[in-house]
């Protein structure tokens, strides 16, 4: 497998942002492809999502993230959105048969070792999707039970909530949840972490193998809390001061897709995205005139360009 186009690149100083992606002969920036071997034997995960024209969360995020993780992705778009990191103009749901048919697609051919599921607006996507898992049997199914985009538009009709819990939420292996998503499914108040750990409880009841539920909506130090049935694990971070979180529910759901397809337990494949967001959030390249994108790259860019170049940032 020949992955080298062109290696009179000049310096690393000189490197432009294509030729990260056009020079892999030893894929040594890629994280899970250390040897040759490793890029025969790819990894795959498929994103059945709404689509961000752009570019920072929905489908797009989903790509990126499972690409920096060196698995390959592919999709199954549920909704086209005009959003950009002010405000969400307007979405449009693909019909059903269509969502069906993108499933069946991808199945037939390039079967992923991993499901995330985001963007479900209405009851007839949900029961499309449910319908065609449950033919498929994958799995690693993720669900991020996407509510409302990053400036409170809703993006899930009250409702399909009902529908949610019924028939996504029990193939789900697992769960992700923000606060105010899990506030919504369980009917709670969560203030505290307790309050997270007793959410979480009643939310694992509905069916789901796991759920994580997630911190980043709190004051002070960022925690998330996972619950796999038997054990609670705790995942703190540093909060980051950045308005630019565009997509990271999205983006921590594919990580945690990309690492179960890789192999993980749930428990490090959540430890692992957490890790990932982190840095993303950390680094975001400050793009948009509101909520900017994070940088799903930087690790990679990282390794490639090296610490403190501009490509990196």
């Amino acid at each position: 497998m020949n992955l080298l186009v062109n290696t009179s690149v000049g310096s690393k100083s000189k490197r432009s942002s294509a030729d990260a992606f056009l020079v892999l002969e030893s894929v040594r920036f890629l994280p899970n492809f250390k040897r040759r071997k490793e890029v025969e034997n790819v990894k795959t995960a498929l994103s059945i999502a709404g689509s961000d024209c752009s570019g920072g969360a929905g489908i797009q995020a989903d790509l990126k993230a499972f690409a920096a993780h060196g698995v390959f992705g592919t999709s199954a778009v549920t909704s086209v959105v005009a959003e950009n990191t002010l405000r969400v103009i307007e979405y449009q749901d693909v019909r059903p048969d269509i969502i069906e048919k993108q499933i069946d697609a991808v199945f037939e051919d390039i079967p992923p070792d991993a499901v995330k599921i985001g963007m479900l607006s209405c009851r007839e996507a949900m029961l499309a999707v449910a319908g065609k898992l449950r033919e498929w049997k994958p799995q690693n199914i993720v669900v991020d039970p996407v509510m409302y985009a990053k400036n409170g538009t809703p993006l899930m009709e009250e409702s399909a909530v009902d529908t949610l819990i019924s028939e996504v939420v029990p193939l789900a292996d697992l769960l992700t949840p923000n606060i105010p998503e899990a506030e919504k499914l369980t009917g709670l108040e969560i203030t505290t972490q307790k309050d997270m750990e007793h959410a979480a409880k009643l939310i694992h009841a509905m069916g789901c193998r796991a759920v994580v539920v997630k911190g980043g909506h709190h004051m002070g130090e960022a925690v998330d809390i996972l619950f796999d049935g038997s054990e609670f694990y705790r995942y703190p971070a540093a909060r980051v001061d950045t308005k630019h979180t565009h997509g990271t529910g999205c983006t921590l759901s594919s990580a945690i897709a990309a690492n179960l397809a890789l192999g993980y337990s749930p428990s490090q494949a959540v430890g692992k995205a957490k890790k990932y967001i982190n840095a993303a959030i950390a680094h975001a390249p400050g793009l948009g005139k509101g909520s900017g994108p994070t940088h799903h790259f930087y690790e990679m860019y990282k390794a490639y360009f090296g610490e403190g170049s501009k490509n990196a940032e």
